[in-house]
């Protein structure tokens, strides 16, 4: 089941990695306006808002692009957000790439994992759970949560729980759907809700 969910994740996500080289630099004297949501350096205080700190550059000039998306078509297309819609309008492309270089090279602060939950939240992230069709978290996400950067998938570890379970839960009702071919939307409408609330705790501390 981990070899498959591998494979179906590798032969998905190389097909949309998106290849974005950006200025560190410039991005980071633009990146003043980010601050009051994902904090100076992208290690957001606020658990509603995303540690962006050490994501994939590809994977945030993705994000901001499709925010930018979202905000010409009306959310009809891209990642609707109310928030980071407007955020993301005025921005060029490169001013994309020089931000998400900016953020992703900075170092991401690690959270923890409730004691509760590390035993379920393992077998689920490690071993998914076959009779129920749910691939492996580890599969696409790795053995720490890094993801995998050239294939298009996210760094989740040391992310906000509440975060975390907010983006489980709108993949899982059909909000967001920005992911490539349906992946999360496939497997998130799997989970339950004891499910996400576990995963998402158990993914704050892995490391």
């Amino acid at each position: 089941m981990k070899k498959l969910g591998l494979l179906v994740c590798l032969s998905l996500g190389l097909t949309s990695a998106v290849f974005a080289k950006g200025d560190p630099e410039a991005g980071k004297a633009k990146s003043m306006v980010c601050a009051a949501c994902h904090g100076n350096d992208g290690n957001s205080m606020i658990p509603m808002n995303p540690k962006i700190a050490g994501q994939h550059e590809g994977y945030l000039y993705k994000q901001l692009s499709e925010f930018k998306l979202a905000s010409q078509t009306g959310g009809k297309e891209g990642r609707n957000n109310a928030v980071m819609n407007g955020m993301a309008a005025p921005l060029s492309d490169q001013d994309m790439k020089d931000l998400a270089a900016y953020f992703a090279s900075q170092d991401l602060k690690a959270g923890e994992t409730p004691e509760d939950v590390i035993e379920a939240g393992e077998q689920l992230y490690r071993g998914g759970d076959e009779e129920r069709g749910i691939t492996a978290c580890i599969a696409c996400h790795g053995p720490d949560g890094k993801g995998m950067g050239l294939a298009g998938f996210p760094v989740i570890s040391g992310q906000h729980a509440e975060y975390t379970k907010s983006q489980l839960e709108m993949f899982k009702s059909g909000q967001r759907n920005n992911d490539h071919n349906g992946m999360m939307r496939d497997i998130a409408k799997k989970l339950t809700d004891e499910d996400i609330n576990i995963l998402s705790k158990y993914v704050a501390g892995l490391h």
